[in-house]
């Protein structure tokens, strides 16, 4: 699907939701959701309201606090918890399942798509009788750049503690 035909199918999506929760369908809801649908990373709440600020939407940062919750409601947007507090964000419409990795020191954050994990997923479902439809997998662990520096510092370390014997 282009993506400007999944643009309009997500707005007729969100329409649909604020009419059906008696919301106010609002140029700045829309703008948020857009926006977000440009973007093909994660973001947090901050990111996406100072980028807005910067392409000169006019935002209150509760606004985007607030469209983001009614996104994740009518999943148009997922909410992942990776760690250090703060929530992360993704676009979640016409996307296929994945799983992430994330780097513990610099937050990093990968995505991959692995179909052994959907035949588990199945396999499981199957054997407990559960009819699964979605999960989610977080692998955290450090990314190349900082292992790199890690080994580094560990190596001026020893270093220093050698020179002082």
């Amino acid at each position: 699907m282009s993506e400007q035909k999944t643009n309009e199918l997500v707005r007729k999506i969100f329409e649909a939701y604020l009419e059906n929760k008696n919301l106010r369908k609002t140029p700045e809801r829309f703008a948020i959701l857009e926006e977000i649908y440009s973007r093909n990373d994660h973001f947090d709440v901050e990111t996406l309201y100072i980028h807005m600020k910067n392409q000169k939407y006019r935002v209150s940062r509760a606004t985007v606090y607030n469209t983001l919750e009614l996104l994740v409601s009518c999943d148009l947007v997922t909410k992942h918890q990776f760690g250090k507090n703060m929530a992360q964000f993704e676009k979640s419409y016409g996307y296929r399942q994945h799983d992430h990795v994330i780097c513990i020191e610099c937050g990093k954050v990968v995505e991959f798509c692995d179909p052994r994990i959907h035949q588990i997923q199945t396999m499981v479902g199957d054997l407990l009788k559960f009819d699964v439809k979605h999960h989610s997998l977080n692998l955290y662990g450090f990314c190349s750049d900082c292992s790199m520096a890690n080994k580094v510092n560990e190596n001026a370390a020893a270093a220093a503690k050698v020179e002082a014997n």
